[in-house]
């Protein structure tokens, strides 16, 4: 099994921390590493999850990194607590904990990497839940040897050969008897699944393994195609906000790329078309299609309402918004600025209020007068509705709207000739 461990993505004089469960594999890759001369050192977790076994599990490892000589780190976590205030399954919370906790030795020890005993099975698993979950090129290509400070030096080894090299080296191994229940869907693919294909085909295990890996050869050219067409499609990002101009999206596959960043389920991408309006959400972003755009924002929680009792530059947020009351002048003429106005003050009662726009809103914009809701207006003037979200609107005593801010003041509180003093309102 020597010949097989990817040496490629170790340094000869590294240091690595072993993610030891006491399974075979991880095992296996312990005996292996120190075989090879690397410098190793090893971690086990224990979640708290299988009551005696976790501690026979415990013990095992103890036992095994002091008859081989190798620093053992330990951790218990109560997982099930973890999963309830994080709001996870357990699986997920178990791997949050496994990892932060590798990262951390990983910084602690100034390690040159984390070392996972995932085998060519592991991937034959993982390439057929991609597929079933729906994926795209990426997802076929399964887990990388490398990930980060992640490595995988057995990727390329078998469950059997594993087995067969502890046989022959007389080491005995731990089972986690949750790995033989088919309660969970990696579980129901290995014990069910993976089987029928292998009675279909001996070799299907290494056909589905080399197609992962002639995936990932491809992918270097499709990347650099992706990320031409790319250019193109994408007419606006930040941080924050990403618009996409649908005309210069040539297939589904560029959509997929562009938006996986952003967590959207392939569903999800695979229904957008140029249907104005529609709203999508995943955990952090907001996405909606406007105009033969797609504009994707992350999401923010809504302003809280500002009172703003008298003169004065108040804070709103990373920014400001003045008001200020003077005397008219023969001179003074009304701002056209869209984000600085003009109002009657005598017509304004305080406190004034700065909150987001409510279902029901409505003004007589500047110039009109009739009534309008503030939603008509909005989509009169073609604003998204993401940014129909954050529409803002300045109310007085009374709960008249006054400004939409950055469109338009309520015609009822325009200056006019008869107008002797002026409340200036400006958004920063």
């Amino acid at each position: 099994m020597l010949n097989k461990l990817n040496t490629s993505i170790l340094k000869p004089d590294g240091r690595y921390l072993v993610a030891l469960s006491g399974g075979a594999d991880s095992v296996a890759l312990l005996l292996v590493m120190q075989e090879a001369g690397y410098q190793v050192e090893a971690a086990h977790c224990n979640f708290r999850l299988r009551g005696e076994e976790s501690e026979r599990d415990e013990q095992f490892v103890v036992a095994l990194c002091k008859s081989r000589g190798v620093a053992l780190h330990r951790a218990h976590f109560d997982t099930r607590e973890y999963a309830a205030l994080h709001h996870v399954s357990i699986e997920m919370a178990a791997r949050n904990l496994r990892y932060g906790y590798f990262e951390q030795l990983l910084t602690d020890l100034a390690l040159d990497g984390i070392c996972v005993a995932h085998h060519r099975d592991d991937q034959v698993e993982t390439v057929l839940m991609n597929l079933v979950r729906g994926t795209g090129l990426r997802g076929l290509q399964g887990m990388r040897p490398q990930n980060g400070h992640i490595l995988r030096p057995l990727l390329a080894v078998s469950r059997q050969e594993i087995e067969a090299y502890l046989q022959a080296k007389g080491q005995s191994f731990v089972t986690d008897s949750t790995n033989l229940e088919a309660d969970v869907v990696r579980n129901k693919i290995r014990l069910n699944i993976i089987p029928q294909l292998l009675d279909i085909n001996p070799a299907a295990a290494d056909h589905i393994q080399q197609t992962a890996e002639h995936v990932s050869d491809a992918l270097a050219v499709y990347d650099e195609a992706i990320q031409q067409q790319r250019q193109e499609a994408v007419v606006e990002e930040s941080a924050d906000r990403l618009v996409i101009d649908l005309s210069k999206v040539r297939h589904e596959s560029l959509l997929f790329e562009i938006l996986r960043p952003y967590a959207f389920s392939i569903a999800t991408i695979a229904s957008i078309d140029n249907r104005t309006g529609k709203l999508f959400s995943s955990a952090d972003y907001d996405m909606v299609v406007d105009r033969g755009c797609v504009m994707v924002e992350r999401r923010q929680e809504p302003m809280k309402p500002m009172v703003m009792p008298e003169d004065g530059v108040y804070v709103v947020g990373t920014g400001k918004f003045s008001v200020r009351s003077f005397e008219r002048t023969a001179d003074f003429v009304p701002s056209k600025e869209p984000q600085l106005v003009h109002l009657d003050a005598a017509k304004v009662q305080f406190p004034l209020t700065l909150r987001p726009v409510r279902e029901g809103d409505w003004f007589i914009p500047f110039g009109m007068t009739g009534r309008k809701l503030i939603s008509d207006f909005l989509t009169d003037r073609k604003v998204s509705l993401l940014d129909k979200r954050k529409a803002l609107v300045v109310c007085d005593a009374t709960g008249a709207v006054l400004w939409l801010v950055g469109y338009r003041t309520d015609n009822r509180f325009r200056v006019s000739d008869a107008t002797q003093r002026v409340l200036l309102l400006a958004g920063a």
